[in-house]
């Protein structure tokens, strides 16, 4: 067994994908029009959905805006500098929302960025094996 994908709902899928390939880096894999149930899916990572766990976004025509609920905490990106990635998302247009830095009471190196819709993404930084 392995992770496919996590599923956002997204309001705007247009910004949306802009955000997570332009902002983020990540690449379109594919996107399909659903009519019949009136909603689109996109799917975007960082490597072929047959190697790599991806993003479904999810918009459903009708709905421009969805309340995030308690339950959902955060995708995480690892990286390989999160001073520089915050940085470069910055430049892109992305909206830090926790600055890098060690995370509460541990040494590893995170910051926080939200997608359009409100999503929190944490970056994290890459783990040296020495």
């Amino acid at each position: 067994m392995r992770i496919l994908h996590t599923m956002l709902r997204v309001g705007n899928l247009e910004q949306s994908i802009e955000f997570y390939t332009s902002v983020l880096g990540m690449k379109l894999l594919r996107q399909k029009d659903y009519p019949d149930g009136k909603f689109t899916l996109a799917f975007v990572g960082y490597g072929p959905e047959s190697e790599s766990s991806v993003i479904e976004l999810t918009y459903n025509w009708d709905t421009a805006q969805y309340d995030l609920g308690g339950g959902y905490g955060h995708i995480a990106l690892e990286v390989d500098d999160v001073y520089q990635a915050c940085e470069d998302i910055r430049k892109r247009g992305g909206k830090i929302i926790r600055e890098a830095g060690p995370m509460n009471a541990g040494e590893t190196v995170i910051a926080f960025v939200e997608d359009p819709d409100g999503y929190a993404i944490e970056l994290i930084g890459k783990k040296s094996n020495a």
